[in-house]
C-alpha cells in the first residue's frame, strides 16, 4: 500500500474489493458516462489485477485493472476526487504491477480527451480513433523500463507532451524551425507555458532556423515574449554546429524525445532514461554556449 497525501492506493482481488470496485465503475462509467451495464463487466473482471483508490475514511474513490491480455483498463475517479492526483497513482501502480510481472509492455484504450493524461506518463498512441461503447478512444502503449518507438505526428506529439510535463527545473529543446505540426499545437504550447509560468524552471530552445518561426508567427516566440525570464532562444551560427542533423527535447528528471532526422517525426523516447538524458544535456550545452541570442523575438520594451 502506499500513501499519497489524504487517499491511498491498494491492490485488491476481485472478490474481495468488487464493492469498491462497483461504487466507483458504475457511478462514473454507467451513471456519469452513460455505458450500459451489460457492457462494463466483463470475463476478464475475475482474472485481472485490480487496484482500489481509498480516501481515509476507506470510501473507495478510484478503480483500475490491469487484465491478463497485458492491458490497462477502466480507469475511473469520482468527480470529486479528480485532479487531485488519483488517477496518476493509480496509474503509476498499475505500471509498477506489470513491471513486478515482468510484462515487456502494456496498452490501453484511452477515451479521447484522456490522451494527454496518459501521454504525460509515457503511453504513445498506436493506430487510429476508433468508438467503444459509444465513446472516441485511442489505443496506446508503453514499453516498461526501454524507450518507446515514435513513428507517427500524433506519437511525437505525445511523446514531447510527455518530455515537457516532466520537467521540474530544467527542460532543453533543440529544433530546425520550432517544428511546424509538432511545437505550435495548443498542448504543447500550453504545456510549456504550464512549465515555465511556475517559475522554477528554465527552458532553453535552440533553433537552426530562426528566420522561419519568426515569419509563421510560432506561438512558441509570443509565449517567450510574456515570459522571458523563464524561456530564452538562442540560433546556432557556426557551421559544424548547423550541420547537426538530429532533434530533441531533453527534461531534468531523465525524460528525452530523440529525433535521429531533425526533420522527420520519427525518433525514440523515454520518461525515465537519466544516462541518455544526461547525454543529450551533454549535446545541448556546447552547442548553446557557442549560439548567439535571438535577439529578433523580444518584445518591444523587453
Amino acid at each position: 500500500m502506499t500513501q499519497a497525501g489524504t487517499f491511498h492506493i491498494q491492490a485488491a482481488g476481485y472478490e474481495e474489493g468488487l464493492t469498491g470496485l462497483r461504487s466507483v465503475r458504475e457511478a462514473v462509467f454507467v451513471h456519469e458516462q452513460g455505458v450500459p451495464l451489460a457492457l462494463e463487466w466483463d470475463e476478464l473482471d475475475p482474472a485481472s489485477h485490480h487496484v482500489i483508490a481509498r480516501d481515509d475514511a476507506g470510501h473507495a474513490i478510484g478503480t483500475g485493472r490491469l487484465t491478463p491480455t497485458r492491458a490497462i483498463g477502466r480507469m475511473a475517479v469520482l468527480p470529486q476526487w479528480r485532479g487531485r492526483g488519483v488517477g496518476e497513482a493509480l496509474l503509476a501502480a498499475l505500471v509498477g504491477q506489470a513491471r513486478t510481472l515482468g510484462w515487456p509492455e502494456v496498452t490501453l484504450h484511452a477515451q479521447a480527451t484522456a490522451i494527454g493524461f496518459y501521454a504525460r506518463a509515457g503511453f504513445l498512441p498506436v493506430g487510429g480513433r476508433f468508438q467503444e461503447a459509444g465513446i472516441e478512444h485511442q489505443g496506446m502503449r508503453l514499453l516498461i523500463g526501454a524507450l518507446n518507438l515514435v513513428d507517427s505526428r500524433a506519437a511525437a506529439v505525445a511523446a514531447t507532451w510527455g518530455v515537457v510535463a516532466g520537467a521540474r527545473r530544467r527542460l532543453d529543446l533543440y529544433s530546425r524551425d520550432l517544428d511546424p505540426g509538432l511545437l505550435d499545437q495548443p498542448e504543447i504550447v500550453d504545456a510549456i507555458r504550464r512549465a515555465a509560468a511556475g517559475g522554477e524552471c528554465a527552458i532553453r530552445i535552440l533553433l537552426q532556423e530562426p528566420e522561419a518561426p519568426q515569419h509563421s508567427l510560432a506561438p512558441l516566440i509570443a509565449l517567450g515574449q510574456r515570459l522571458p525570464s523563464a524561456i530564452a532562444f538562442r540560433a546556432v551560427e557556426e557551421q559544424v554546429d548547423r550541420s547537426y542533423p538530429s532533434a530533441f527535447i531533453v527534461n531534468d528528471r531523465g525524460g528525452h524525445f530523440f529525433r535521429p532526422l531533425g526533420h522527420r517525426w520519427e525518433g525514440e523516447t523515454r520518461l525515465d532514461g537519466p544516462g541518455r538524458a544526461r547525454h543529450l544535456q551533454g549535446v545541448f550545452d556546447p552547442f548553446w554556449e557557442r549560439a548567439r541570442p535571438c535577439s529578433e523575438y523580444r518584445a518591444l520594451g523587453i
